[in-house]
């Protein structure tokens, strides 16, 4: 089972809140580009593509055809990215061969079959073609600024797969690693915007922490923004590019 359910409240706290500004794009627009060649013609699969920032994103940066594909009607509700399809990882109604590309954005902890999804990629992309996963993963979340105010929320990500659980499920597909590395974004433009926007339901880390651990941490990022409510909150999260 994915590690969270995205009912209508869980989608509306993600499209309210995990938007990037626009100075938050720039640095995965650069790491994207070093590996992933696309233009006008080209398609892409976006595969968990929550409510369309990402394929919206994709479709303007290089004038391609992004297929989202997103399993939670809740999200598909809140697009604002045409022609969403309803699917899952491990069966996409999408025929053979046919894709350029594939991006999964914070997606993979949702995945309890990555063999399987793996599979599927092989299937639907051209030989060749990269699958870019952005992520935290296991072991490897000292970039986000989210833990530093919720450290209980480390256990939840301990649960994540980790990079080498990655690499070694997408192996018997013939996918081989070719990349990883931190990419930084802004992902508030303050402190002060980052707690008052701040919607539980919108991080899995947060919402699966017991009410006590997330009441504790709020208390600490509150606090963090009544100190320097004008600081940037920059973030570091993982590209792991496999082909």
């Amino acid at each position: 089972m994915a590690m969270m359910a995205y009912d209508e409240p869980a989608a509306a706290a993600f499209a309210a809140t995990r938007q990037l500004p626009v100075e938050g794009l720039a640095s995965w627009r650069a790491a994207v580009s070093r590996h992933l060649r696309v233009g006008p013609g080209d398609r892409l699969l976006d595969l968990g593509a929550g409510t369309g920032s990402w394929a919206a994103a994709f479709r303007d940066w290089y004038g391609v055809r992004v297929l989202a594909v997103e399993p939670a009607a809740a999200m598909r509700a809140h697009s604002a990215y045409p022609g969403m399809v309803a699917g899952r990882a491990e069966a996409l109604p999408l025929a053979a061969a046919g894709l350029d590309g594939a991006w999964l954005s914070t997606v993979v902890h949702h995945l309890p079959d990555l063999p399987a999804v793996a599979a599927e990629l092989r299937r639907v992309l051209r030989p060749g073609a990269p699958v870019l996963i952005r992520s935290v993963f296991a072991g490897r979340g000292g970039g986000v600024t989210l833990f530093r105010w919720f450290p209980e929320a480390l256990r939840v990500l301990d649960g994540y797969p980790s990079v080498a659980e990655v690499c070694a499920a997408f192996e018997p597909a013939g996918f081989a690693p070719v990349a990883l590395e931190p990419v930084p974004q802004v992902s508030a433009r303050s402190l002060r915007a980052a707690a008052d926007g701040l919607r539980r339901a919108a991080h899995t880390p947060l919402a699966l922490l017991d009410d006590a651990d997330y009441d504790r941490g709020l208390r600490r990022l509150r606090a963090a923004a009544r100190r320097s409510p004008h600081a940037p909150v920059v973030d570091a999260l993982d590209l792991l590019v496999l082909r």
